[in-house]
């Protein structure tokens, strides 16, 4: 395996470990040090890779949001057809729901961390519009816009309930929302 800065993997553990970190213990729990204890990589090397901890932090959940985003792209892009994008838009709310309590943590973390510093706002507004695109393949732009809403807290609301709703609320909930709009043409 190679050593040193040129060890192609050790920003990507780097990042790893950032993220299992912040999962455990919170972004107010996350330093340089203990990703760096975590990712098995010397201090020093940290600032080779990141300037800092906000540019380390950035990258991470970067990387965490483009994991959802790939789930949304692949969901909708292989529906063909009005119905199957419905299916498709229940199957992210309950996959989302069902997901571990690792990627619920690191998403409220995240929200926390744009509520409270406006440079990470950014990064969610980025999620928001690609999440949207993916679904403004099948609808409107303002229906995209509700149901982006309504995945992502029926996402929670199920994740955090000690007796999740069933399918059957969220298609309803799809079909409220879809009813009577024009698909994205």
């Amino acid at each position: 395996m190679a050593t040193g800065q040129n060890d192609p993997e050790r920003r990507e553990r780097i990042i790893a470990a950032a993220l299992d970190l912040i999962a455990e213990e919170g972004v107010a729990g996350t330093s340089h040090r203990k990703v760096a204890a975590r990712a098995g990589v010397p201090l020093g090397s940290m600032t080779y890779h990141f300037a800092g901890i906000d540019e380390l932090l950035r990258e991470a959940f970067t990387r965490f949001a483009d994991g959802i985003v790939a789930v949304f792209e692949e969901r909708l892009g292989a529906a063909s057809t009005r119905d199957e994008a419905r299916e498709a838009v229940a199957d992210l709310v309950h996959r989302l729901s069902a997901g571990s309590q690792r990627e619920l943590v690191l998403t409220h973390e995240l929200y926390t961390l744009a509520a409270r510093k406006p440079a990470y706002r950014e990064l969610t507004r980025a999620w928001m519009r690609r999440s949207r695109a993916a679904l403004e393949r099948h609808f409107d732009p303002a229906t995209a816009r509700q149901l982006d809403a309504m995945i992502e807290g029926l996402s929670i609301h199920r994740a955090l309930e000690t007796e999740p709703h069933d399918r059957a609320l969220t298609v309803e909930a799809i079909t409220r929302i879809t009813q009577g709009h024009n698909a994205h043409s």
